[in-house]
């Protein structure tokens, strides 16, 4: 198949591959769905069912053609990320979730280090980098299952600020960590000052380019202007900053992080972000579906072929092990300094489980970083420990949820209600039951038949329809 590709002309190919990601990646999704999995674990298997060593239904030469794909993904996820950042939000908790993000980061890392290279003896710089990417838990399985669940309360409100301040950690430690992996790999020489203060300073630039792109994005959209063009403006930023950052060989993670942070403070313009988490699916199912592209499914039993020494498939068990060991023992560390309540302490650890999008576009990006084999095996391990968290790690985070008694479903369990009538006499089970009912209808909220993401994108469309006189009316009306 992939030869037949290959011998159309140069846009036929592409746009066909394209489309074969796309519809496969959607087919993939009806299967994980009756499995409750999430839909990056069916992405990435599509990516390796259809890659080059499987089916090879893609020409590698396409495949390589999108590596710009991982920069805009992240790009996305990045800047969606910084949506959790309110100032009025974090002042609430924000020096206990810190403790606690930073020791369950830190005890990730420090546990993945030591079993990569002092007991697997995988050498400085790729234990550095994995170090660095054990870090990293994706937002998107947790907020997946806390939708599902109609989980509330403080372990909730803790988890999801721990993820948000999870990512920008681990973004640092990655900028940081690749640099300085690189030096040790590529030149062998002792490391020096200016090798750890280089890739600061150049985060700190990325830091503050971003936070004056997200001023531009206000000055661009005021709110006169319509939903769509809100849209393209938004778009064409993101485009920008990625092709800035790659000009000057700096990593667009960081800057696009602060770019949403700065954003949501100075507008509390959050229909934004909804209409882009509409819009950006289908790019980041082709990031993912290309992830899966680039598994080396050989590697993982040949020891011949592991720039490591071993199977890449032990490394990646052993990976994804000792990181849910150290995210659990350095969640109920920082959650015993902070004297966080016990459930919280007992159960945050297991929803810290899933790693996928984050983690496998930093693997990506540091594959094409230090580039060779050690870049491919880097990637390879980093996307079958992220497929094996994204297996156990939203069953884990909803058990997590269930435990902590975030949600539950058991009537007794979700609403408390007196069993006793006026004159105290308990009531029937009958009339128990029904004051149970009418508790729940009044926490029900008003049903939608539509996502919140999906009516911000829908009122962007109906505005393309509307004449000049109505959409004058429309913005008079809003103000």
């Amino acid at each position: 198949m992939a030869q037949y590709i290959e011998g159309l002309s140069g846009a036929a190919s592409v746009i066909i591959s394209i489309a074969l990601m796309l519809f496969l990646g959607f087919l993939s999704t009806r299967i994980t769905k009756r499995l409750h999995l999430p839909n990056v674990t069916g992405y990435i298997l599509t990516g390796i069912i259809i890659g080059p060593y499987c089916c090879n239904l893609i020409p590698t030469d396409i495949v390589k053609g999108l590596d710009f794909l991982s920069d805009i993904a992240l790009a996305f996820i990045a800047f969606s990320v910084g949506e959790f950042f309110k100032i009025s939000t974090l002042k609430k908790n924000g020096p206990r979730v810190l403790i606690i993000t930073a020791a369950e980061a830190l005890t990730a890392s420090l546990f993945v280090f030591i079993l990569t290279y002092f007991i697997l003896n995988l050498g400085l710089g790729f234990s550095i980098i994995f170090a660095a990417l054990a870090s990293a838990t994706t937002p998107a399985s947790t907020i997946m299952t806390i939708r599902q669940t109609g989980a509330k309360g403080d372990f909730v409100d803790t988890l999801l600020q721990v993820v948000a301040i999870d990512n920008v950690l681990s973004l640092i430690a990655y900028s940081v960590a690749v640099s300085v992996a690189f030096t040790t790999i590529s030149s062998a020489a002792v490391l020096s000052f200016k090798d750890i203060l280089e890739p600061i300073i150049t985060n700190v630039f990325a830091l503050a380019l971003g936070a004056g792109f997200a001023f531009l994005m206000k000055l661009s959209m005021p709110k006169k202007r319509s939903t769509d063009n809100r849209l393209i403006i938004s778009v064409s930023m993101l485009f920008a900053f990625c092709g800035i950052c790659a000009l000057l060989d700096v990593s667009p993670l960081l800057g696009c992080l602060m770019m949403g942070t700065v954003y949501i403070n100075i507008t509390e313009d959050d229909k934004l972000f909804k209409q882009l988490n509409y819009f950006s699916p289908p790019i980041l199912l082709l990031f993912f579906v290309r992830s899966g592209l680039n598994f080396n499914l050989g590697a993982m039993f040949d020891f011949s072929a592991s720039s490591t020494g071993m199977p890449l498939l032990v490394v990646g068990i052993c990976y994804f092990a000792v990181r849910i060991i150290g995210k659990y023992a350095g969640a109920f560390l920082g959650c015993a300094v902070t004297r966080k309540d016990k459930k919280v302490r007992n159960h945050l650890g297991l929803a810290l489980i899933p790693q996928a999008s984050v983690a496998i576009g930093l693997a990506s990006l540091a594959a094409r970083t230090i580039g060779g084999k050690m870049g491919s095996d880097l990637e390879t391990i980093i996307l079958a420990a992220s497929i094996l968290c994204e297996i156990v790690g939203p069953a884990a985070a909803a058990l997590s949820l269930k435990l902590s008694g975030s949600y539950s479903d058991k009537l007794e369990e979700i609403t408390e209600i007196e069993e006793t009538g006026p004159d105290g006499e308990k009531l029937s089970d009958a009339e128990i039951l029904v004051r149970r009912i009418q508790a729940i209808q009044k926490e029900i909220p008003p049903h939608s038949l539509y996502e919140e993401e999906e009516d911000a994108f829908n009122e962007a469309a109906e505005e393309l329809y509307l004449s000049p006189n109505q959409r004058i009316s429309n913005f008079r009306n809003r103000r």
